[in-house]
């Protein structure tokens, strides 16, 4: 039997935890997993140092939790092409959350929700 070990096509390169209160969140992943957190871009956004090779953040949620609002971790998938990854996403029966856009010194980054209503970002990041 294969190794399950060996490297994969696509990692799993990135996670946000939407919330509502980023002070709180903090307190609790900081003291609960012993995270540090800076802030770093738009306003309620905080890059978590989680002492390994992924990487993390904190972030105020995009809609209210009552309603439509994100619940849970969201993940970022590095992938080789962010248009090619996209369009195929949708042909297999995705629908568009965020075209692909570029932040600048991250690279470029698209979210779509799978077939099942779960939300997914791929990113190709810059070297």
């Amino acid at each position: 039997m294969p190794s399950m070990r060996s490297a994969p096509a696509f990692q799993v390169s990135h996670f946000s935890i939407n919330v509502d209160d980023t002070d709180r969140a903090q307190k609790f992943y900081g003291g609960l997993f012993g995270w540090t957190f800076t802030p770093w871009g738009p306003p309620g956004f905080f890059l978590i140092d989680t002492g390994g090779i992924v990487h993390g953040a904190i972030q105020q949620r995009r809609e209210p939790l009552s309603g439509t609002g994100m619940r849970g971790f969201e993940v970022t998938i590095t992938v080789e092409d962010v248009d090619v990854t996209l369009a195929k996403a949708v042909e297999m029966g995705a629908t568009v959350h965020f075209p692909k856009s570029t932040i600048p010194t991250v690279g470029d980054i698209a979210t779509f929700y799978d077939p099942e209503g779960n939300y997914v970002s791929i990113a190709k990041y810059e070297s």
